[in-house]
């Protein structure tokens, strides 16, 4: 709290001394605003997002521009946008944040859904586009008059004196040694009842050449005879920079002008402005950094405290939770998109357009701190097609977030268990499924740098992206083992019941072969659109007793979902419930590694093994009564089931 004060105090008397060269002030309406109406976009388009943020952008870097700034969001040709504010060289920050602030409001207010856009105050110009505006070019632009006509006798005096002076600031601004390319200036000219002055201003962006800013004022000038002959007043607004002339000093002379030699209060008052901006500056940045470095000292203390040794190479998987705050608009319930023992899910569109889904650790799940690290340290080394790709994490300010890429297509459960859904998911498409969940299961048993037993496999975890490819997600559960190790015991089990392998229900005991059961559940599930569950106290079969009777009675087709029995391929189903059955064999040793079961995919019917009956009705009774009676916690519901596990302490 104490430097968060300091802070505002120190921010305020910068302000303050910038007030005191020039009061506040903001034009209450546009200049000009440049709106094409065969520039417009659709709502739902890709640059709508990023013109947002480009636009939240520009005001961001207000107080660290010289009064210009420039930037781009997104990428391709046509959902790219890139933005540009120019403040008048001789306008305060404050008037400049002002006149900024006001105009991002006001341009999509005045220009809705335009892929371009320009918008002119008096004291900034603000502009974007997703394509490109040519300094060269005197369009897009506007001529503008205000005031009365020059007398007629008056009028050769005046263009002779406007024009020489508008050539003079020409040269000046484009050949200015400085970071601003701006001038002002003054002359006499002889009227017919008295002498008067002629004011004038030229500006371009300070990214042009000299040669470019000259060429853009003299486009500009040329375009005065045409539209302004004669006025009192007028000026030219281009894209790239602008030319003003009035009969009244319309700039501020403090911020454009030198004071003269005989001037010493003037110039003290200067010195004392610019020395205290200087020292409220020093004091800001000194501010600032001490700020920093403690959080920097903060953030790398909680990375130790959470990672130990792997925390170097973490650190640029760290998100910072106000860019995921900006992306997520603030977790609004409106992006929220799931809900798991782990916490929240909520969908968020980074800057660079790329759309993440961000798992939130709820701050009561005493279970998710543990799952939160494994998942970190353990899916940051795994990178493969099938398996849900990890953009990164967030841990600050007591908040603990996964960020993963967004797969639209939910998951697995949700079209399978969904009557209507899975009428429209035919065999092909279920086929694809069994072949990407073998891909990344073998990848994790076998191709990885680890050796990964996955132990919470069922639907639920099978995400579908926007082709309906398989991506295996929530490795919180995962553990790694030896490449020559077989099994492990462990005296806390994980998991859902119905995927769970008896033999890691039961003793604790988990290898590969685990992952290799609940693949065969899964298999199952997917040929029958059915969950294998069964009530407590019912005696009725289970999905696998029910399979392997009808497999066992030579029917295995009467299990296959009757919304694609008609379509199939009745051969590809038989070898898949084959497959299925062999998976969940009672014992791990008869169950086939994910190395024979790609083999089993690619070969016919005939050569695969014929399989053993899997656990039978009454062991599976007990299973389930020590799973769900042994527990203290139940099963967590969730919304979209990202993670429905079953804790058990032994």
């Amino acid at each position: 709290m104490f430097l968060s004060n300091s802070i505002n105090h120190v921010t305020f008397l910068l302000f303050l001394s910038l007030f005191v060269i020039e009061p506040f002030c903001s034009s209450a309406a546009p200049v000009y605003n440049y709106c094409p109406t065969n520039a417009s976009y659709n709502s739902t388009a890709t640059f709508e997002t990023n013109l947002k943020f480009l636009l939240e952008s520009l005001v961001s870097n207000i107080s660290q521009s010289d009064g210009s700034y420039s930037s781009a969001m997104g990428l391709g040709t046509t959902s790219v946008a890139s933005g540009y504010f120019l403040c008048r060289g001789d306008v305060s920050l404050a008037t400049c944040n002002d006149c900024i602030t006001t105009s991002v409001t006001e341009i999509t207010q005045l220009c809705p859904n335009k892929t371009e856009s320009i918008i002119w105050y008096d004291e900034c110009t603000l502009r974007f586009t997703n394509t490109y505006f040519d300094p060269a070019s005197t369009e897009p632009g506007a001529s503008l008059w205000n005031g009365e006509n020059i007398s007629a006798s008056d009028l050769g005096s005046f263009n002779r004196t406007l024009f020489g002076l508008l050539d003079d600031l020409v040269e000046e601004t484009a050949n200015s040694n400085s970071a601003r390319k701006f001038a002002t200036g003054d002359i006499e000219f002889a009227g017919s009842s008295a002498q008067r002055r002629v004011y004038a201003l030229t500006e371009c962006e300070p990214s042009l050449t000299s040669s470019g800013c000259e060429e853009c004022l003299q486009n500009a000038i040329s375009t005065l005879p045409s539209c302004c002959e004669g006025k009192e007043g007028a000026r030219a607004l281009l894209a790239w920079c602008n030319v003003r002339y009035e009969l009244f000093q319309f700039y501020n002379t403090n911020a454009t002008s030198p004071p003269s030699s005989g001037n010493n209060h003037y110039a003290l008052r200067v010195i004392f402005i610019v020395a205290l901006v200087i020292v409220s500056i020093i004091l800001l940045c000194g501010v600032c950094y001490f700020i920093f470095k403690r959080s920097r000292r903060k953030y790398n203390t909680l990375l130790r405290e959470n990672f130990g040794e792997e925390s170097s190479t973490l650190e640029s998987l760290h998100f910072d939770l106000a860019t995921i705050e900006v992306a997520t608009k603030k977790f609004s319930h409106e992006n929220r998109i799931g809900e798991g023992g782990f916490g929240d899910v909520y969908k968020g569109i980074l800057p660079d357009g790329r759309e993440i889904a961000v798992k939130k650790l709820s701050h009561s799940s005493g279970q998710g701190a543990a799952e939160f690290k494994n998942e970190i340290l353990l899916i940051a080394k795994l990178q493969h097609k099938n398996l849900v790709t990890l953009l990164g994490f967030c841990l600050e300010a007591e908040e603990k977030m996964l960020i993963y890429e967004f797969v639209p297509n939910k998951s697995l459960d949700y079209f399978l268990f969904d009557p209507y859904k899975s009428s429209q998911m035919n065999w092909s498409e279920r086929y694809k499924i069994i072949q990407g969940i073998t891909q990344g299961i073998l990848y994790l048993h076998e191709h990885s740098r680890l050796k990964v037993i996955h132990r919470d496999l069922k639907p639920s975890n099978i995400l579908l992206d926007v082709d309906m490819n398989v991506k295996i997600s929530d490795f919180g559960m995962a553990r790694i083992v030896g490449v020559d190790q077989y099994q492990r015991n462990t005296n806390r089990i994980v998991g859902t019941y119905g995927y769970m392998s008896p033999e890691y229900a039961m003793y604790g005991q988990f290898s590969e072969k685990s992952d290799v059961f609940s693949f065969g559940v899964i298999i199952i599930e997917i040929v029958s659109a059915k969950k294998n569950a069964r009530h407590v106290f019912s005696d009725d079969d289970d999905l696998l007793s029910y399979a392997w009777d009808q497999w066992r009675d030579r029917t295995p087709l009467n299990i296959l979902d009757k919304n694609i029995k008609e379509s199939c391929n009745q051969s590809e189903v038989i070898k898949c419930i084959q497959i299925g059955l062999l998976c969940v064999q009672e014992k791990p040793h008869d169950r086939p590694t994910m190395a024979q079961v790609v083999s089993y995919l690619g070969s016919p019917l005939s050569e695969l093994p014929f399989p053993e009956k899997p656990i039978n009705s009454n062991q599976s009774g007990l299973v389930q009564r020590m799973v769900v009676g042994g527990s203290s916690s139940g099963s967590t519901k969730s919304i979209n089931e990202m993670s429905v596990s079953i804790f058990i302490p032994r």
